[in-house]
């Protein structure tokens, strides 16, 4: 992978197009996560080509039913529960009001199974699928409903294209029987006007480790906490700071308690861009300990602004990670050497410092305006196969 950076054309296509996208969430969600910004940050640099878009997606309380954000025209109804029973009305008003040439579905949850409502040319985005890994999360009952509502999907989408966001992702479909040819790796990019090193910044005096994202129970926050706890004596000043809320807030809570860490421990809650940010590049690592991802946005955030990660090595983590260079992984669950990683970078500052310049630039590596260069090509292609 380069780093050259294709810029945005609006004559990438011959004629414009009017894509439909259908997504679960979108960005103004109070639950939107990684998901929703690789499809909106693709999505926009779509218009801004001369493509015309719209995104079916579930409504939330004070959410408008219709709206336009950057020229992308939002159409919300059911809420999180209830949208995919609320696909197949709204398709087929939408495809009675107005003319599209393909349909991008973005399954990152239960799949809506477009193609069983509609006829246009699809192209299937998936970030990752649960499989087993969603009874980490919920429920058995609610588990079983997901799990097996992935199962149909190499038969209801038979003969469409999938884009996915890494290789781990692919690897996944074709074990599941979709045909390696019909699978297209599309990385995701940075925004790298937001995410990078800022030489006013300083990394903090003392250790400083991060954690970034939602407090869900897959995303195995404890075990960083059990691994923070080991090293906690050697490293008296070091600090933890967890950014991001989710419902097992509550337990990680009770957890740091018994682990007798509460003094060095910060929940942020909810944070603005610029004061993640700001942590990123002061951080001495981000630590991402989850069970299962479709990629590692955070990973190369982190990078971009100069900080090293340390991850559990995991489809989708370890596609974004480049072991040595811009991190380190270690087997998912080992909270051992997850804590044996941790005091390496904490107390080795050339092995520090190789990490952030590493980071720094295989970051470099990935940026949205290429992911949209590539995945419209993925559009050319279906809509004019078809």
């Amino acid at each position: 992978m380069g780093s050259t950076v294709i810029p945005l054309s609006s004559d990438t296509l011959p004629m414009p197009l009017k894509i439909l996208a259908i997504n679960w969430r979108d960005l103004k969600n109070p639950l939107a996560g990684g998901a929703e910004v690789h499809l909106e940050e693709n999505l926009r640099r779509f218009v801004k080509m001369g493509h015309s878009v719209t995104l079916l997606t579930s409504n939330f309380p004070g959410g408008a039913k219709e709206e336009m954000i950057e020229r992308v025209r939002m159409v919300r109804a059911g809420n999180d529960y209830t949208f995919n029973w609320c696909v197949p009305f709204m398709l087929k008003k939408e495809l009675k009001k107005n003319s599209y040439d393909i349909v991008l579905e973005d399954i990152n949850k239960v799949p809506f199974y477009s193609p069983l409502f509609q006829k246009l040319p699809t192209l299937v985005v998936v970030p990752h699928l649960f499989a087993d890994a969603v009874f980490q999360e919920i429920n058995f009952v609610l588990g079983l409903y997901i799990y097996l509502a992935e199962k149909p999907i190499p038969r209801v989408y038979r003969g469409r294209k999938f884009c996915v966001i890494s290789e781990s992702t692919r690897q996944d479909l074709t074990a599941r029987g979709i045909p390696p040819e019909d699978v297209r790796v599309v990385y995701c990019g940075t925004d790298f006007s937001l995410y990078s090193k800022d030489p006013r910044v300083d990394k903090e005096k003392e250790p400083l480790v991060v954690y970034l994202g939602r407090l869900k129970k897959y995303k195995s926050v404890d075990h960083l906490l059990g691994a923070f706890a080991k090293i906690a004596s050697d490293f008296s000043k070091a600090r933890l700071i967890i950014i991001g809320e989710g419902d097992d807030h509550p337990r990680l809570a009770d957890l740091t308690r018994k682990l007798g860490i509460e003094s060095r421990v910060t929940y942020t809650g909810f944070a603005p861009k610029e004061e993640k940010v700001n942590w990123l590049q002061k951080a001495w690592v981000v630590v991402c300990p989850s069970l299962k991802e479709g990629w590692g946005l955070t990973n190369i955030e982190a990078n971009a602004c100069g900080t090293p990660v340390v991850c559990a090595d995991v489809p989708g983590l370890r596609d974004s990670v480049a072991p040595g260079k811009s991190g380190l992984l270690y087997p998912y669950g080992q909270t051992d050497r997850l804590a044996a990683h941790l005091r390496d970078v904490l107390s080795n500052p050339p092995l520090r410092q190789k990490l952030e310049e590493g980071a720094l630039e295989w970051a470099k590596n990935f940026s949205w305006d290429r992911s949209a260069e590539e995945m419209i090509k993925l559009v050319e292609e279906v809509v004019h196969k078809r």
